[in-house]
């Protein structure tokens, strides 16, 4: 073929915008200008994707931090005790057991203590003993449940609202709402210690959102800032010609956006390139945990959960809007067996780190304004899988998770499994119906927060979801 033929065949194929162009004297061209014009009318877009944006309404929390329990905590051993289990531990349950992944047998009781705290009196295992201090500000939802009892889907209903499709990560979807109030860091942060979770970074993906809007991960095993954020300094160029670099390179790539239509993955790029830039004059001391007093670096913990919480309060400082914060790479928390020993080592960390940051919120006036969630993708059975009473399969009929601070109200438990623990009975709440309330929250009408996108209006809760109204203060 030769290059003339070539030229002639390119041609034949134009893009949706040349063909709008072409068409009717450009009538569609001025007709896609009206939709985009609509669109950015109807959602947050701007010439800066991360600026600061307001909700829909005046909602109290700000920021939101998700503590991830990957692998899925017990419901039964932590927040939702089962006296019932002690009746029949060992015997099967008069009932038939409900359907999981694996084959499970006889009621287990929990090996750990329950009893009530705070005001509200609310019972908690002494594997949050010190959490559980805080119990009067906590809403501890007994009544979730989701869709399968399998970790990938669950993993991405609980983060992106569908267990099947790609879609954008709630942190995506907050960052997308609010924009950040630190141009200087990235607006969503990823934390897990030493690799990845189950479906890796499918976990914070913006999906089809600019990718302005995808979380950044790092690895909290390092202590090192060198390391946690890998060549986040130039030792070659002093900054002002790195500046000038960089808007050579800006220019360029510029003229290579507009013979592309402006390209949402090239435009992303072009500002990643920005942020870094930008982060080598913050982000050295904002991750700098070595700057915080020793006694508070002992109350949080020298442990890796200890040091990812303090973290996290530097960031949100710092304007950071939406930390996820995990436990570990894998699925720590997924105890088909030993369980009494891996719940009571994870817990151990965990425990005195929620604790004492909550505590550094409530002293330095960011409780109120911060949405601390807690969870896992779901629970666990309050039957043992076969052969022995060690170790409980994945349950998604009933678990529990928690929220605080941010317009919760605090001191009440909401919503109830059955006597053993198996399945959410009463003002039962689905992942959509979580989603939702933690978008009123931060002061967003889930149904109006949408994305076009392939002639559709998508949002994180995509087709359902409820506000639970009794959550809110």
């Amino acid at each position: 073929m030769t290059m003339h033929d070539q030229t002639r065949l390119a041609d034949l194929f134009l893009t949706r915008r040349q063909l709008l162009q072409r068409c009717g004297m450009g009538l569609g061209t001025l007709a896609l200008a009206d939709l985009l014009q609509r669109e950015t009318q109807a959602g947050p877009v701007s010439v800066n994707p991360l600026a600061p944006r307001r909700p829909h309404f005046a909602g109290q929390a700000q920021r939101v931090v998700h503590l991830f329990m990957n692998g899925g905590p017990s419901q039964v051993d932590t927040f939702d005790p089962k006296p019932m289990l002690d009746k029949y531990h060992g015997r099967a349950l008069p009932r038939t057991n409900l359907r999981t992944e694996r084959k499970t047998g006889a009621a287990m009781r929990s090996p750990f203590a329950f009893k009530p705290y705070g005001k509200s009196g609310i019972p908690v295992s002494e594997l949050f003993a010190r959490t559980a201090r805080h119990i009067d500000d906590i809403a501890v939802i007994r009544s979730m449940h989701a869709d399968v009892p399998n970790h990938e889907p669950s993993l991405m209903l609980m983060n992106c609202g569908d267990s099947r499709l790609p879609r954008p990560s709630m942190g995506a979807w907050i960052t997308y709402g609010l924009g950040t109030e630190n141009q200087n860091l990235p607006g969503f942060l990823a934390m897990c210690p030493g690799g990845y979770p189950i479906v890796a970074t499918q976990n914070w993906r913006s999906a089809f959102l600019p990718g302005a809007y995808q979380g950044t991960y790092l690895d909290t095993n390092q202590t090192v800032v060198d390391r946690l954020i890998e060549n986040i300094r130039n030792n070659n160029l002093p900054l002002d010609d790195q500046r000038r670099q960089l808007d050579l390179v800006r220019r360029l790539n510029e003229r290579h956006l507009e013979e592309r239509q402006r390209d949402s993955a090239l435009e992303a790029r072009l500002q990643s390139f920005e942020l870094a830039f930008r982060m080598q004059t913050e982000a050295a001391e904002a991750f700098d945990i070595q700057r915080e007093p020793m006694n508070l670096r002992e109350r949080y913990g020298t442990h890796t959960h200890g040091r990812q919480l303090l973290l996290a309060r530097r960031l949100l400082e710092r304007g950071v809007r939406f930390l996820q914060i995990w436990s570990g790479a894998g699925q720590p928390w997924d105890n088909h067996d030993a369980l009494e020993a891996n719940h009571r080592s994870l817990a151990s960390t965990w425990d005195q780190a929620i604790a004492a940051f909550l505590e550094d919120l409530k002293q330095r006036g960011l409780f109120d304004s911060t949405l601390v969630i807690w969870g896992g993708e779901f629970g666990r059975t309050p039957v043992a899988e076969l052969p022995q009473l060690s170790g409980r399969d994945h349950n998604h009929y009933g678990f529990s998770m928690w929220l605080a601070g941010g317009g919760v109200k605090g001191g009440q438990v909401y919503g109830a499994t059955d006597e053993f623990g198996f399945a959410a009975v009463e003002n039962r709440v689905h992942v959509h119906d979580l989603h939702a309330t933690i978008m009123h929250l931060l002061g967003f009408d889930h149904e109006r927060l949408t994305y076009r996108y392939a002639g559709r209006d998508f949002r994180l809760t995509d087709v359902s979801g409820h506000v639970v109204r009794e959550l809110v203060a």
